[in-house]
């Protein structure tokens, strides 16, 4: 089994290069918001829903590990600077690592205005209903710049099996195949 783990800032495109990178292998997704949206319809909010998106995540994860499918692709915002980010990941990771999954990194980055464009794009606002108040995402990500660090610094990253991606100027399709081809999916 496999373990594609994309990561970036908002509205870098994680997701729709997921979507792609499931469309050209036998990854399945698992997006970020496909754990975030729901809890949120539920609870009215994130801030009052964060355990409850964190114990859906580990069961889907469990779960996964037992099926006989080729592997999951799953998005998620790191930020650098926060030590909790990290463990919360490995305990997802470590999921398939204790079932011999083999792990992948990718990395996605762009600059804040091309990020800014993308988060007003229709697979975003279709995919993720708590993004359509455009004005607030839009400070989201304005607020999580400037408060977290959410792009690795240069040979910051030393896992085996980690690529590192400026998508600013590149089409989704073009990402993902770059994806399958360096890790041979």
């Amino acid at each position: 089994m496999k373990l594609v783990i994309i990561i970036g800032s908002g509205a870098v495109g994680k997701m729709t290069v997921g979507q792609e990178l499931m469309k050209i292998t036998d990854l399945r997704l698992f997006h970020n918001h496909m754990s975030i949206e729901p809890v949120i319809e539920i609870f009215g909010s994130f801030r009052k829903s964060g355990v409850a998106v964190r114990r859906f995540r580990e069961v889907i994860f469990e779960e996964f590990v037992k099926s006989d499918n080729y592997g999951m692709i799953f998005t998620f915002m790191l930020s650098f600077d926060e030590p909790s980010d990290w463990e919360y990941l490995d305990s997802l990771v470590n999921v398939f690592r204790c079932n011999g999954a083999d792990i992948y990194y990718v990395e996605l980055f762009a600059p804040q205005e091309v990020r800014l464009k993308r988060n007003k794009t229709e697979n975003r606002l279709k995919n993720k209903p708590s993004k359509n108040n455009v004005e607030f995402s839009t400070n989201l990500i304005l607020d999580e710049d400037a408060n977290h660090r959410l792009v690795s610094h240069d040979g910051e990253i030393k896992f085996e099996n980690y690529i590192k991606i400026d998508n600013s100027e590149l089409s989704p399709e073009t990402v993902a195949k770059m994806i399958r081809e360096k890790f041979a999916l």
